[in-house]
């Protein structure tokens, strides 16, 4: 049986919601998974990050989601993804804090879904992940800034079909970096009918140490 454990921690904006799941065994690293848009109908309980937790929970991560500010029973409100930016922050300390109690700090994750892939890029300046997980990011939206010098790996996917988030933003966005882009054909934003590819890219990244 998955350890799963629901619990509150403080963020800056008042108590944030997630959900933490603990490896059976001695723990790989530790996942942070970020959630779509929450001005529409974005939360953790979204289907890629199901799929991104679930690949990470496969590969024994302690990995969490959670919920940003003002959605699901998280306090606050929106906060045009800067506040978002401190509330992975925050996650990601009160992980460290409660779960990551080894002599060594273990590997840091960073995941995330459209806004959420965003988000991630931004706290990929301060946290200096492993790996850096980003499924069809919303790169222009949020003026991602380039990643390719503040993570050990990094994976992008992004379907050719999208049009919430174009393929060639992404392309524009990792050119400059020289930083791959791995395409799912037929694939738009949710990935309908792809998830099962999506899930086995993730999985064979996770796997790269």
């Amino acid at each position: 049986m998955l350890n799963e454990q629901k619990l509150f921690v403080t963020g800056p904006a008042g108590q944030l919601e997630t959900v933490v799941t603990l490896p059976e065994e001695s723990p790989r690293g530790l996942a942070v998974v970020a959630h779509p848009h929450p001005l529409y109908q974005g939360s953790m309980d979204n289907k890629i990050v199901y799929i991104l937790t679930r690949a990470f929970i496969e590969q024994q991560y302690i990995t969490v989601k959670f919920n940003f500010r003002g959605v699901g029973a998280s306090a606050g409100s929106y906060a045009e993804g800067k506040g978002e930016i401190e509330d992975v922050m925050a996650v990601t300390q009160a992980m460290r804090e409660q779960y990551d109690t080894g002599p060594e700090p273990l590997p840091l994750t960073l995941a995330g879904f459209s806004f959420g892939g965003a988000v991630q890029a931004h706290v990929a300046q301060q946290l200096k992940p492993c790996k850096l997980v980003l499924v069809a990011p919303s790169v222009e939206r949020l003026h991602a800034p380039p990643v390719v010098d503040h993570a050990r790996h990094i994976l992008v996917i992004q379907g050719d079909q999208d049009t919430i988030v174009p393929l060639q933003n992404v392309l524009s966005w990792a050119a400059p970096q020289t930083l791959p882009v791995t395409v799912i054909p037929g694939a738009e934003h949710f990935f309908h009918g792809k998830l099962h590819i999506l899930k086995n890219i993730i999985l064979q990244n996770c796997s790269i140490n």
